[in-house]
């Protein structure tokens, strides 16, 4: 009975340990200026800020970046949006929003981060972090069903763009760049990761439960004993 019990305990271990899976996130597309996802928060910039209102996300290395309107040579509003928005343009460029890129730092783990698009461009890059470790990069040629040739008004290339991490994965830096004038996005959305135990909590507490099994069957055997 007790080695069944142990055999069955290492069976589980091992597909919970097997169920790890390498990072991933994949790109989604939607219609419209917000996020699809009913439970994400949302900064909308709409007072001229890169202040997130739900006190999670911080935006970084913001100079001239919040815009509204388009202007010629320098940056568009994504289609239909007329709020402020956040453009990024090349260091040197001596545009609005020139200073190369935007950092979002997560107070806690995220598992899903999107964004409006506007006039999207093959020069513009998303890249993924999970502490120091770069998880993805990716620009504006792999958005799916995308024609990133910067048009102003094609559904092609604007766009609610969703980044969705796999089951059990997360991340917490965005960095949002841009190689060419301009990258210009609204309503940034993300959703904070559900509390999943990790891969290693799960072992110790498939090492205690194993532990109690073994316990209840020693005493067991003892009463069986006493009572024989």
């Amino acid at each position: 009975m007790l080695q069944k019990i142990s055999l069955a305990l290492l069976g589980t271990t091992a597909v919970i340990m097997s169920a790890n899976p390498a990072s991933a996130i994949t790109l989604q597309v939607n219609t419209g200026p917000f996020s699809s996802y009913a439970d994400a928060k949302t900064v909308t910039f709409d007072d001229g800020t890169a202040n997130d209102p739900n006190g999670f996300v911080t935006y970084s290395n913001i100079t001239t970046n919040i815009v509204q309107g388009s202007k010629a040579n320098e940056y568009a509003s994504p289609y239909g949006d007329n709020t402020k928005f956040l453009t990024i343009a090349p260091v040197g460029s001596n545009v609005a929003g020139d200073s190369g890129f935007v950092n979002l730092n997560f107070k806690e783990a995220v598992n899903y981060f999107g964004f409006y698009a506007g006039s999207l461009d093959s020069y513009n890059f998303v890249d993924i972090y999970k502490g120091n470790q770069l998880l993805k990069t990716f620009s504006g040629a792999d958005v799916p069903t995308a024609i990133a040739n910067g048009s102003w008004t094609s559904s092609q290339a604007n766009m609610f763009i969703n980044l969705v991490a796999d089951t059990g994965e997360t991340f917490d830096r965005v960095v949002m760049r841009s190689n060419g004038v301009a990258f210009e996005t609204d309503n940034h959305a993300y959703r904070l990761a559900q509390s999943v135990p990790e891969p290693n909590a799960m072992l110790g507490v498939l090492a205690i439960g194993a532990c109690g099994m073994m316990s209840l069957f020693k005493r067991s055997q003892y009463k069986v004993a006493v009572k024989g």
